[in-house]
């Protein structure tokens, strides 16, 4: 699919829907969008190699989960296109991030804008918690720590199989308090599966707050590093370090970009609930005006009229 927009273009248009419909549904996964707006849009409108959606642009309904009974059941991977073997694959470690992942998905046109309003409806497919058959995602990550070794493993498959598309795992960086991260790491390194890329959400942010408060997990990239990873670390709002980061060599073991972020970039306001950003529900009504108003401010556009 072709560019229609920059992708610093395609980040703002992120934070701006999520924004509105957080403040339209009086809550919602702010902070994910104020960091990793740059990310999800630098890799769906530049990095990876994606084919046309092979679903409809509006999501339909949850159709049930897999048998033999439903034989036309599939994942939401085809809103990233057809899963061949020239193709990139995506995985969303952090299902939470699924409202950023929706807002990204149709600001490069892979997603109707009506697919939003069905987010955390019943029957629906577009969860609020990304599942396996929810736009975008391939498998289930709602427990967070999985995604990484689910990508090496795939990436794994694809490599022994000559396949020349690459296997990249978006991800947070909560997810290094779980065993299984590292794991992914080390075989990863062990099998030689440089068909493997991440970027990491470093926003030092996870549900209890801050990670430091829940448990301290030192120096991230010397660890990666010595698992057997190939680590950069950069501005994860800086494009241009992006672009740079993804050319790092690393033949025979897989490339990790740590991406340092704020969890209220581009909406300055949300400090004031800091550390307790995971979801962001408005206390009162005079919160969510004052909210309205400065964070519209911050992203160039008119306040949100929620009461219609």
């Amino acid at each position: 699919m072709r560019n229609e927009k920059t992708t610093a273009e395609v980040a703002l248009g992120i934070r701006r829907r999520v924004f509105e419909h957080s403040i339209r549904n009086n809550g919602g996964y702010l902070s994910q969008a104020c960091s990793a707006a740059e990310q999800l849009a630098w890799l769906y409108n530049e990095q990876l190699n994606l084919g046309a959606p092979t679903l409809p642009a509006i999501p339909k309904p949850f159709a049930g989960v897999p048998s033999a009974d439903n034989p036309d059941y599939h994942t939401g991977a085809g809103y990233n296109g057809p899963a061949t073997p020239e193709f990139d694959r995506l995985f969303i470690a952090p299902a939470h991030y699924a409202l950023v992942a929706y807002a990204t998905l149709i600001e490069v046109g892979r997603m109707d804008e009506e697919g939003l309003k069905m987010f955390n409806q019943d029957g629906s497919s577009v969860e609020m918690i990304g599942a396996e058959h929810s736009p975008g995602m391939e498998v289930h990550n709602g427990t967070l720590g999985i995604g990484l070794s689910t990508g090496a493993g795939l990436a794994y498959g694809r490599k022994m199989r000559g396949e020349t598309g690459k296997t990249w795992v978006f991800m947070s960086d909560g997810e290094v308090e779980e065993g299984q991260t590292w794991e992914a790491v080390q075989a990863a390194q062990f099998h030689g599966i440089d068909n493997l890329c991440a970027i990491m959400d470093v926003n030092e942010q996870q549900c209890d707050g801050a990670m430091s408060s829940v448990m301290e997990v030192g120096d991230i990239r010397r660890k990666l590093i010595d698992f057997g990873a190939v680590c950069v670390e950069i501005d994860g709002h800086d494009l241009d370090a992006m672009r740079q980061a993804a050319e790092e060599p690393h033949e025979g073991k897989p490339l990790i970009i740590m991406a340092r972020t704020s969890p209220f970039h581009s909406m300055k306001i949300l400090e004031e609930r800091f550390p307790r950003l995971h979801y962001v529900r408005f206390k009162s009504e005079d919160e969510r005006a004052r909210f309205n108003v400065s964070i519209a401010a911050d992203l160039g556009i008119d306040p949100i009229d929620y009461a219609h």
